[in-house]
């Protein structure tokens, strides 16, 4: 049971409050490495003081991310002031790597952080140290701060350290060992090469040393794990995970041990080498980058026609091809999916249309459109000048319309259609037809027998039995499928003490659906890897994709395409972003082509 940290008036041990930002400035030499000071008033004598190897959660305010981030801390001074409260300057180095290390990285003077701590466990140095001996200490990139804190709190001369960096060095102002041995990948600084190469078995026999702590990679602790315990030195690991409280409530951080199951935050994050179990973290597949990023071939077929990426204009959001040209060229994009269109013409819902969200919006447009034969006469000509692959999205509200809407779509230039049984906001039609298996087989039947162009079946992430619709399409006729639409939601006017929209329920897309999309994409490949060879079709996915990162997680779930919809909406230059950023891991992960990674998180 944890003893909840109170002094005797009741009160927290730890701070919680907003910093003061008192410089942020980028570390000579690297170009993701920062150092971030920051000022914090303690309010009373009982809060307690960091210790290294310790951390703080940090978070820049405003933020758009939820979670704080834990940053160890490098170095930090105090003041007593007159009122009895203590001034404390904290300084981290913070390796920019994500979006909420990004945003504390941008940070200015007088910008404001919000901050938690110290959190953790600290190092120790031991008790006691027999003569003719000393501490070995060892820090790997940004695992350096940590380490450096705890050498700088030691008399000088009675510690070695080692330290290893991918460019040049940092984080070693503070430390005064007895000999500092440095590495670097580059040979920029010391010896070039990593650690192994002045740390092993053989070259530290002699050196005596009593305890090693270090902090730095997984793969670099792991393997100083290995030398510690070859030598029988006992040895102290920092290791990090990701966590949401820091406080040891929420069991998010936990990491496997011979003692059981520990927490990074409380528990740990200091832990004696014998009992880490590196196992769960050294068990990914080790990659080869290719040379160059033209060796990247991102192109993609489906059902017969060729994409040039995998990035494709979602419908809804990307008009007829023509709103974002004064932007940026849609010509690099894959392929556009246009505007839904029906049979006649619609002016779409009344009222309020969209609700801004948490990480998304909700909205309500209802399928406005010019109606199917203006969109062939007027839209799709100039769409097709375009270089992307364009995609016709029909909708419809009854069986009628849907089957007269794909004869029109046949008769024209259109390569692909889109049919779009999964629209939460219209009354009629829409998601009705991709709610039940029956329906949608229905539906795909009469409207695969309508057109011979190659079709792609939007399904709804509303209907209960997803799997079902998605295999009742591919045995009605579909080529494809993609999906999700957007979810029912609904948002409430408190000023008003009604539903915001006309129509009560409205869609929900943007980042917050994401991880469901995903997992409906995951579940729907699955299904389809069940069936013969010759029955499984591609599937697109959708929803929240705001990043090349996410476009990678569909693909790896198995989707051989993407759709790029709200995120252009705060990103114009989105779909360009997901485009360059993918071609760039790929080359560096050693995929030579999509079909490399395509699939690869099946289980």
């Amino acid at each position: 049971m944890d003893i909840a940290e109170i002094d005797d008036e009741g009160r927290g041990k730890l701070f919680f409050g907003n910093a003061e930002v008192l410089n942020c400035v980028k570390v000579k030499g690297q170009k993701d490495i920062f150092e971030l000071t920051v000022k914090i008033v303690l309010q009373h004598k009982s809060q307690s003081l960091p210790l290294a190897g310790q951390f703080y959660l940090l978070k820049s305010l405003p933020s758009s991310v939820q979670l704080d981030r834990p940053i160890s801390v490098y170095s930090y001074k105090y003041e007593e002031l007159s009122s009895g409260k203590r001034e404390l300057e904290l300084h981290f180095l913070i390796l920019q790597k994500g979006q909420g290390t990004q945003e504390l990285c941008s940070l200015r003077t007088g910008d404001t952080v919000e901050a938690i701590g110290p959190l953790g466990n600290a190092f120790v140095p031991p008790s006691k140290i027999e003569k003719g001996k000393r501490i070995c200490i060892i820090g790997g990139g940004i695992g350096v701060a940590p380490v450096a804190c705890f050498a700088s709190s030691l008399a000088n001369a009675s510690y070695d350290f080692y330290a290893s960096f991918k460019s040049l060095s940092y984080g070693l102002e503070n430390i005064n060992p007895a000999s500092l041995i440095i590495t670097s990948d580059d040979g920029s600084v010391g010896t070039k090469g990593m650690l192994p190469i002045v740390f092993n078995k053989e070259s530290i026999k002699d050196k005596n040393y009593s305890t090693i702590y270090a902090c730095g990679p997984i793969p670099m602790l792991s393997y100083v794990q290995q030398v510690a315990k070859e030598c029988n030195i006992e040895c102290y690991l920092s290791m990090e995970n990701r966590m949401a409280c820091g406080v040891g409530a929420c069991l998010g951080c936990t990491i496997r041990t011979t003692e059981g199951v520990k927490r990074v935050c409380k528990d740990g994050p200091i832990f004696n080498a014998n009992i880490l179990d590196f196992s769960p973290f050294t068990a990914h597949k080790k990659v080869q980058a290719l040379k160059s990023e033209q060796d990247v071939n991102l192109s993609v077929d489906i059902a017969g026609i060729h994409f040039e990426n995998p990035v494709i204009a979602a419908s809804g959001t990307f008009g007829f091809g023509q709103n974002y040209r004064g932007l940026f060229d849609v010509n690099a994009l894959g392929g556009i999916a246009s505007k839904g269109c029906t049979l006649e013409a619609r002016e779409g819902n009344s009222g309020l249309r969209i609700v801004e969200t948490p990480s998304g919006n909700i909205n309500s447009i209802g399928l406005q459109n010019p109606g199917l034969k203006a969109f062939i006469k007027e839209e799709l000509p100039e769409m097709l000048k375009l270089k992307p692959v364009i995609i016709a999205n029909l909708a419809g509200s009854d069986l009628d319309s849907y089957i007269e809407g794909a004869r029109l779509l046949d008769k024209s230039d259109v390569p692909m259609i889109e049919l779009n049984i999964s629209c939460p906001n219209v009354k009629s039609g829409g998601q009705a037809w991709g709610i039940k298996s029956s329906l949608a087989e229905q539906c795909v039947k009469a409207v695969r027998s309508a057109t011979s162009k190659p079709l792609i079946i939007k399904l709804s992430p509303n209907s209960p039995e997803l799997i079902q619709v998605a295999l009742s399409c591919i045995e009605a006729g579909a080529d494809a499928l993609s999906l999700i639409n957007t979810i029912q939601a609904v948002s409430i006017d408190i000023e008003r003490g009604g539903p915001a929209f006309d129509n009560i329920r409205a869609g929900l897309c943007g980042p917050a659906i994401k991880p469901i999309a995903l997992r409906m994409v995951y579940d729907v490949v699955e299904a389809i890897n069940k069936l013969p060879i010759e029955k499984r079709v591609p599937v697109i996915g959708i929803g929240g994709i705001a990043t090349w990162q996410d476009a990678a997680e569909f693909i790896m779930a198995g989707a051989h395409a993407i759709q790029v919809g709200s995120a252009t909406f705060s990103n114009p230059l989105a779909m360009l972003n997901i485009i360059d950023g993918l071609r760039s891991f790929m080359c560096s992960h050693g995929y030579e082509s999509l079909e490399q990674m395509r699939g690869i998180a099946q289980r």
